[in-house]
């Protein structure tokens, strides 16, 4: 029998389950609990075997549970009590890597020994950051994890199961994103998060030896995989004008084979910008790194209006990677500066924390420095810059109209926050794990907090706002809830400032339906066409 496994939610809720689809065309719930939440972790060794993660037990706790294929009865494999984060299962399933989040920046490591219960720390109390494993060897020796502990950037570390022994594999001065073994520990993958783009290296475990993949014009490998016979690469590889696509790379015969062509037949990719790699000062000095778009036609003589973008999160990063919207503003003349301000990840866990329990004040200023950078440019109208972003991007575009409502002619808030205290009161229990370190970054909302987090939140100063306002929001959001967006929405109307506010009753934090993503755009586009462009100047 041929089958497809895959995930699902309903609407963009957020609570996924785990279907099954048969070649006859029969699709089963393998998890049909009313609120759980499911998700696929890995297959057992002899593939005979998934294990998975689902809350059914306890909605704030994920257990690993077994089901044999073909069988399709799930057994409980390891019950999370305390919730932990599971990261890995040996090959022998004897021995779980778990994790418990601190707060944002800071985790705690664990090895568990199912057959003896005992605990092993990997994570270093004198050396505090984050921890995550990487793998575990194929004969349960050796445990890889990431950390920062004691340095400025994320390295890859190798643990002797036996010895505790520690020795670091690799180090830069980047992030290591992920790093993992080929089926039979014949290559090592690590893949570098430097500058906002994928630097992938692949080499022999035993030799060194670095692989050289064929040079892709412009590509940044987003990921790939290895073959079991470990003969064969899948390479996801995108550019800034492209989305992904894949690749196959034959490691004898050294032949790449492009097998896909994701961009629209329809497009010009020489329609569309390359990415450039900028910064500028802020306010207090502090350099700040941002992806900058170009608009073709603009010109000394033919000035364009601009875009300041702030990614979500708080944390999440823009990358040089292909992103629709960003491309659909810049080919219909609008400049775009995507903004990692402070808090933004990918540059050290030092820039990484400056904006803990200051969200709303020297980010935002970060973003409005952004804008600065982009009026100083001689083919920008400085008079028409507007901010964007979605999720905590969209919490900055409307702190940005409500705190400083001169600085942007226009705002366009994709699921943004706006009322703080309820966000952080109504997280899904399904985050349980995530609570206290995301009430450590941004405020404890039952205790004194609460002040702060009233003082930040724009809903409660609606009245500041001067300029049009764009809202769009996915009516089943678990994690901003629809009338947080009807109450700004409001509030910004009874002082007849001009809102367009845009609902999708089938979807929740972001676009999944192609044909929603193609609406949300193209209103972007006519809102910014009538309140921010401007008239070529001769």
């Amino acid at each position: 029998m041929a089958a497809i496994l895959y995930n699902a939610d309903k609407g963009g809720n957020e609570i996924d389950h785990l279907y099954l689809l048969e070649d006859n065309g029969k699709t089963t719930d393998l998890t049909p609990g009313e609120n759980e939440k499911a998700s696929f972790f890995k297959w057992s060794e002899d593939k005979k075997s998934m294990f998975y993660t689902s809350n059914v037990r306890d909605p704030k706790y994920f257990d690993v549970y077994k089901m044999t294929i073909g069988e399709w009865k799930p057994t409980l494999f390891y019950e999370n009590q305390s919730g932990l984060n599971v990261g890995e299962i040996s090959a022998d399933e004897k021995t779980l890597a778990v994790s418990k989040t601190i707060t944002t920046s800071e985790h705690q490591l664990f090895l568990v020994n199912r057959e003896t219960g005992v605990q092993t720390e990997l994570s270093l109390p004198d050396q505090k950051g984050r921890y995550e494993i990487s793998g575990i060897s194929k004969d349960s020796k050796y445990a890889y994890y990431l950390t920062d502990g004691g340095k400025e950037f994320t390295y890859l570390v190798q643990y002797d199961m036996a010895s505790g022994e520690r020795k670091v594999v690799y180090e830069t001065s980047w992030d290591v994103m992920y790093s993992f073994l080929s089926k039979n520990e014949t290559y090592r993958v690590i893949a570098i998060n430097e500058d906002g783009k994928n630097n992938v290296i692949m080499q022999e475990v035993a030799s060194g030896r670095k692989i050289d993949f064929p040079v892709i014009p412009d590509g940044d490998i987003t990921s790939l995989s290895i073959s079991d016979s470990e003969k064969l690469v899948r390479l996801s590889v995108g550019t800034s004008k492209a989305p992904n696509n894949i690749y196959l790379y034959n490691l004898e015969s050294k032949e790449l084979k492009k097998l896909t062509e994701s961009l629209n037949k329809e497009i010009n990719p020489d329609d569309l910008v390359a990415a450039q790699v900028v910064r500028f000062k802020s306010f207090d000095g502090l350099e700040i790194p941002a992806i900058y778009y170009k608009p073709l036609q603009s010109t000394a003589d033919q000035k364009v209006p601009a875009m300041v973008f702030v990614h979500g999160g708080p944390g999440g990063q823009s990358r040089t990677g292909y992103f629709a919207l960003i491309q659909y503003m810049v080919n219909h003349g609008y400049a775009v500066l995507a903004v990692n301000n402070r808090g933004s990840s990918g540059y050290g866990k030092t820039f990484y924390k400056m904006d803990d329990r200051n969200h709303g004040d020297k980010d935002l200023k970060d973003c409005i420095a952004g804008k600065n950078w982009l009026a100083a440019q001689e083919y920008i109208d400085g008079e028409r810059i507007g901010i964007i972003g979605g999720s905590y991007g969209g919490y900055m575009t409307m702190a940005a109209m409500t705190f400083t409502p001169d600085e942007f002619k226009v705002g366009v808030n994709l699921f943004g926050v706006t009322n703080w205290i309820r966000t952080l009161k109504s997280i899904p229990p399904f985050w349980e794990s995530f609570r206290d370190a995301l009430y450590t970054e941004m405020g404890d909302p039952y205790s004194e907090d609460s002040v702060r987090l009233y003082n930040i939140s724009p809903l409660f100063h609606a009245d500041q706002v001067k300029n049009p306002v764009m809202v769009l929001q996915g009516a089943n959001d678990p994690r901003v809830l629809q009338i947080e967006s009807d109450e700004i929405v409001d509030a910004i109307r009874k002082n007849n400032i001009q809102v367009e506010y845009v609902v999708f009753p089938d979807e929740g934090h972001g676009f999944v339906k192609k044909e929603n993503e193609i609406k949300g755009y193209g209103d972007i586009l006519k809102f910014l066409d009538t309140h921010l462009k401007a008239p070529i100047k001769n």
